[in-house]
């Protein structure tokens, strides 16, 4: 029986092309959002597939052999076929955190750019999307950091916003201290005037990273906080019906639930106080369309000062 070469995927001939259009491999990895080794790698793939050489390359220069010069534009007109076969569609994830101010901005930046790209979402915790990342069910996740160093060589991260912690209180609470009952203000509390008051936070695994820094702050401020294992939305809830009080990422009082009002932390280290929330995607498979997110990604973080 006749042994059948296995079909080359889509990413092999879109990376070769890449590097063909850069002639280094260095500056084809950036642009294709992925480090260079895997690049290397799936260059090595595609000529192993082909069973000829398509570059030439010493330590200082890449050049095209005459079959890649003849191949280049054929692989051109192949993608641009497979491209419009059907509609460009990626996967991704998010923290809840980051649907009431990053998300909104992410989607219609890259909505501007890429009018004809359906990017399909779905509201995951950092741990889940993590799993979910390196099962290869979603293509990128936007989450709170760390990630699991057992991940670390496998997936790609970049920072997209930093945001100080602000304080969820019921507005009876607010107006006790004198706060007022306004949805947001400006006036600091310490965290010693709610001292009394129960700290309604979620389960460590789910963020590992924003539960060590809200127990931090507590930690420097000498308390003891009491614990609740629910999701973001349900403690801001609970925080309604005057169950305690929360630390949240700023962008959280754009969630608005009758009874809960906002305020600004008043810092016992301002730089402990700072959530990040980045973008995750495994570093050897970067798509046009998540590449193109990636961009946007990067220039929003460039433009808020978080990279």
């Amino acid at each position: 029986m006749e042994q059948r070469n296995p079909p080359i995927e889509l990413r092999l001939l879109r990376y070769f092309v890449t590097v063909a259009e850069e002639m280094h491999f260095g500056r084809a990895a950036a642009r294709l959002a992925m480090t260079q080794p895997p690049l290397s790698q799936a260059i090595r793939a595609l000529k192993d597939a082909l069973g000829v050489a398509l570059f030439v390359r010493t330590k200082r220069t890449v050049e095209l052999t005459p079959v890649g010069k003849d191949l280049l534009p054929e692989v051109r007109r192949l993608l641009a076929s497979a491209d419009a076969l059907r509609p460009l569609a990626q996967s991704l994830a998010f923290v809840s955190t980051a649907d009431y101010g990053l998300l909104p901005a992410l989607l219609r930046d890259f909505g501007a750019r890429h009018p004809g790209v359906r990017l399909q979402l779905t509201e995951a915790t950092s741990d889940v999307q993590i799993e979910e990342l390196v099962a290869r069910r979603i293509d990128a996740g936007l989450v709170i950091p760390p990630l699991p160093p057992r991940y670390a060589s496998a997936l790609s991260y970049v920072a997209v916003a930093r945001e100080p912690l602000v304080i969820a209180m019921s507005a009876n609470a607010a107006l006790e201290l004198g706060l007022g009952a306004q949805e947001w203000a400006e006036t600091p509390v310490d965290l010693h005037d709610l001292a009394a008051a129960p700290l309604v936070v979620f389960p460590r695994r789910l963020a590992p990273g924003l539960y060590d820094i809200v127990m931090g702050c507590y930690g420097v401020a000498g308390l003891t906080p009491g614990q609740e294992a629910i999701q973001m939305q349900t403690i801001v809830s609970l925080v309604s019906t005057g169950m305690g009080v929360a630390l949240v990422p700023r962008s959280l009082r754009h969630l608005r639930r009758t009874g809960v009002v906002y305020r600004p932390l008043r810092p016992l280290d301002e730089s402990a106080t700072l959530v990040e929330t980045g973008l995750v995607w495994r570093a050897a498979e970067v798509s046009p369309v998540l590449a193109g997110f990636i961009e946007i990604v990067r220039t929003r973080a460039a433009a808020v000062g978080a990279l």
